[in-house]
């Protein structure tokens, strides 16, 4: 094994990461949120001050990340200019090396949320296409998928409003996800999704082409220069819950709220109350209006793009073949993998690891 080769290798590329991120100004950045948080009136802001020791947070992870890489691939140097392949062999320094190289990957990855709202949280929705319930079970399949996904990455999972299917499965449903680079991992996911099986619900078990459209919107918390006219909007109240049952809430707790110039609906009905419903609604108009407006003026990024394409053949941007053979592939990277049925549990995050070097490479 040629340790020199491996270690030049790891050091080229924490060198071409480094290039892309400037310590001085990260360094700066602390020095200025640790004045502030010296001053006696930074608490005075409760949400600012949260927001600032989140940053500061993060700024020193990374640099704490780097230097520790940094130590790491130092010794590992020294030990290979002092030591026989024998004794490096013992040492199990290509596992360190391994090891080291899955850390840098990772830090490459952190360079790539370049996005406004990157380290937003957000609001996942996804919607069945025409197909009755085999399209409605596809919906809730996926459903399934990013809940795992965001119970693996840590994230404070919720389910905002959902619309039961008939007879099986879910017409639409919002989920929120809350943690580090929710929205910047799951605007990854915006799209078509096509399913290919055989239907359980074709009595001839015939193979079955189904289509889900997901959308995801930042929620932006920073406060929302955007005025919203009471006479631009229609707030409709109605029952929550579901097929029934236990499900049903006998009160109108839920709500929707429909802006009527850009004929944008937004729905919420799992928090406690009316007023609550209402609050997290138009929450999320207010986040929706600004991408809106984001949205004209980068109408030629790919991201962008994919929001007005049907539910259809050729639009989606990843297929789920669960017959005659097993493959999950994305059409937008070429990124694909066999163990369908781990992409179906939640363990998406190659997928979106490759669309995040994708993006950053098209840029």
């Amino acid at each position: 094994m040629d340790y020199k080769e491996l270690l030049k290798q790891i050091q080229n590329k924490l060198d071409e990461i480094l290039k892309t991120i400037n310590v001085d100004n990260i360094k700066q950045e602390l020095a200025e949120i640790t004045k502030k948080e010296s001053n006696q009136d930074f608490y005075l802001d409760i949400e600012k001050a949260v927001k600032l020791a989140a940053q500061k947070k993060s700024a020193q992870e990374l640099l704490d990340t780097i230097d520790l890489l940094v130590k790491n691939i130092n010794d590992i140097k020294f030990c290979v200019e002092s030591f026989s392949e024998t004794e490096l062999a013992e040492l199990n320094v290509i596992e360190s090396l391994q090891e080291i190289k899955k850390k840098i990957d990772q830090l490459h990855l952190e360079t790539l949320y370049k996005g406004k709202w990157d380290n937003c949280n957000c609001v996942l929705e996804i919607h069945s296409g025409a197909g009755g319930e085999e399209a409605q079970d596809w919906a809730e399949m996926l459903e399934r998928m990013y809940i795992r996904y965001g119970e693996i990455m840590g994230y404070k999972v919720k389910e905002v409003d959902k619309l039961y299917g008939t007879g099986a499965g879910v017409k639409s449903v919002s989920i929120s996800f809350s943690g580090k680079h929710a929205y910047g991992n799951l605007i990854n996911e915006k799209g078509v999704h096509r399913l290919v099986r055989i239907s359980p619900f074709d009595a001839n078990s015939r193979r079955h082409t189904s289509f889900a459209s997901v959308d995801v919107t930042p929620i932006i918390e920073e406060k929302i220069d955007i005025q919203i006219l009471p006479e631009d909007i229609k707030i409709d109240t109605y029952r929550s819950g579901g097929a029934g049952g236990q499900h049903v809430n006998k009160t109108e707790s839920a709500v929707r709220i429909t802006h009527l110039k850009t004929g944008i609906v937004v729905q919420c009905q799992n928090e406690r109350s009316q007023l609550q419903n209402k609050e997290f609604a138009l929450k999320m108009l207010k986040s929706k209006l600004i991408e809106l407006e984001e949205n004209k003026r980068e109408q030629e990024k790919m991201s962008q793009k994919s929001s007005d394409k049907k539910i259809e053949w050729g639009s989606q941007i990843r297929s789920y073949v669960l017959h005659p053979y097993n493959m999950v592939k994305d059409h937008r990277t070429g990124y694909e993998t066999s163990n369908t049925t781990a992409v179906l549990d939640g363990e998406i995050a190659d997928f979106i690891s490759a669309m995040l070097v994708f993006k950053n490479k098209n840029d």
